[in-house]
């Protein structure tokens, strides 16, 4: 659980609601540009892992530990993080193409991280208890996140803006806001929160035990062992099935998440603070749902929550895509006036975004949760690590494809909001591919 609180944050404040809008809007500078670019990263990313994650996970359960691809996975991931400091406004600083390489370099890490700390999973926790674990792991990370962004709001956001008692006059450690300081920083709080976190898991958590055979040997009989589960692969149609659905709904919901805050940017030109109030409201609500959902795993099963959060996912975010800030549900005109005082979510397009989008939250994270689970109870689990390296390629082989959509979309209409209405594509298609699989544990194919 602390090993999935130490990476989420860090994904959280920099990928979904702070660097991400900043890279697009200030860094790029023009919102549809910025958002076909972040689409064109993630795309990059995607089709990077799709070719060597499920041979990285089977090698990993050859050699046996799976800790050492652990910290060197989250170690990259931190400094990359940290390094996004130096990306400065308007080109300067690494500049768009070393700052875009860096952030390509973050989120290759960061899916490798996920493989090979998911596939732990079946090993440290019993089979009846899994949902709970699995939902408490994502609980917990989006508690530290919402920790993390109250942190960057109140130490660097709101100071010299907002003037309050318990605020600082100025942001801490005479961080500038006219260079983004404020944006920039997240990334250190989060690559120094991730190595302070991740200590637990390093050294109290048991790991598999070590092989007694030469690397070169275990890297061989990895990839020959992708290979033959490929050729079994009819042996295994359930889980193929289930990582077919996961894959394209797992990529439009990605997709969501990743552009929810460029997206919100771009359309209400919401600004820092509106984006860590949304990053803080939705991450609760986010917390919330998955540890229901986790409760809902266990007494349902994972293939009735997994289903049945999908399936809102898709209605959540046609509603989604209906906002403009001067209509919902596509038809309805309503005022862009401000129908209170508060100085963020002001009018009735923004209010019904942001409420929308925390139920969306709460659905993703137990859509995450219980897909995670659903692996661990179907997958054999003498090849745990490699089906959870399969599962990781089923949320990166077409992690290109989401990104991609919105890119192209985005570009050759103009419109932000068509490239991100095609995300519901991904969602629905996975949704019906859900209707094929079954809540069977796969045996070892013979041979």
């Amino acid at each position: 659980m602390l090993g999935q609180a130490a990476r989420e944050p860090l994904f959280i404040i920099v990928v979904i609601y702070i660097f991400f809008p900043y890279f697009s809007n200030v860094v790029i500078g023009d919102p549809v540009r910025g958002q076909t670019v972040v689409g064109a990263l993630n795309a990059s990313a995607g089709l990077f892992m799709a070719f060597t994650v499920p041979f990285m996970g089977a090698i990993a359960d050859k050699i046996g530990r799976r800790k050492p691809w652990i910290l060197v996975s989250y170690c990259i991931m931190g400094a990359a993080g940290i390094g996004l400091w130096w990306i400065l406004p308007a080109g300067e600083g690494l500049g768009v193409t070393l700052g875009s390489a860096l952030i390509l370099v973050f989120l290759v890490a960061f899916g490798y991280a996920e493989v090979f700390h998911n596939s732990m999973l079946a090993s440290v926790a019993p089979v009846e208890k899994t949902g709970l674990i699995s939902g408490l792991g994502f609980a917990l990370a989006n508690l530290c996140g919402i920790i993390l962004l109250l942190f960057v709001l109140f130490a660097f956001a709101l100071p010299g803006v907002m003037e309050l008692s318990f605020i600082p006059d100025e942001p801490l450690f005479g961080l500038d806001r006219s260079t983004h300081g404020h944006d920039r920083i997240v990334g250190p709080v989060g690559g120094a929160w991730l190595f302070l976190a991740m200590l637990p898991m390093m050294l109290f958590t048991p790991d598999g035990e070590a092989s007694k055979r030469s690397l070169s040997a275990d890297v061989r009989s990895g990839l020959q062992d992708v290979l033959a589960t490929i050729r079994q692969l009819k042996h295994y149609a359930n889980v193929a099935i289930f990582l077919l659905a996961r894959m394209f709904f797992n990529d439009g919901m990605m997709g969501v998440v990743i552009f929810s805050g460029v997206y919100a940017s771009g359309i209400f030109g919401w600004d820092t603070t509106s984006l860590l109030l949304l990053g803080l409201c939705t991450t609760v609500s986010a917390m919330t749902g998955v540890f229901i959902g986790g409760f809902l795993d266990d007494r349902f099963g994972s293939l009735v929550t997994l289903k049945f959060a999908v399936g809102m996912m898709s209605l959540l975010l046609l509603i989604l895509i209906s906002v403009q800030p001067d209509a919902v549900l596509f038809t309805i005109g309503v005022s862009t006036e401000p129908v209170w005082a508060a100085p963020v979510f002001r009018t009735i397009a923004e209010i019904t975004y942001f409420l929308t989008f925390q139920f969306f939250a709460a659905f993703s994270l137990i859509g995450l949760s219980t897909s995670r689970t659903l692996m661990a109870r179907i997958s054999p689990p003498e090849r745990t690590t490699q089906f959870f390296g399969l599962y990781g390629l089923s949320g990166t082989v077409t992690a290109f494809l989401a990104p991609l959509m919105v890119a192209t979309m985005t570009g050759w209409f103009q419109s932000q909001r068509i490239g991100f209405a095609s995300l519901l594509i991904l969602i629905v298609t996975g949704a019906i591919l859900l209707l094929k699989v079954s809540e069977e544990r796969a045996s070892l194919a013979p041979g």
